[in-house]
């Protein structure tokens, strides 16, 4: 979504690297990705369910 998307940001990190890192989100597998704090993925997804679960925070309130 980053090469998409100039409003996003994304980095990629070696938990055996950044041990802080991997303590604080709590990495126990990888592929994780963490979306602005709020979403967790986990494990390598299709294209399609990574993206839902990517936006599932933001909801449109009536």
């Amino acid at each position: 979504m980053a090469f998409a998307n100039p409003n996003i940001t994304a980095y990629a990190v070696e938990a055996t690297e950044f041990p802080d890192l991997a303590r604080r989100y709590q990495v126990s597998a990888v592929p994780k990705t963490v979306v602005n704090e709020d979403v967790e993925i986990l494990g390598a997804l299709p294209q399609d369910a990574y993206v839902e679960q990517a936006l599932a925070q933001f909801t449109i309130e009536n």
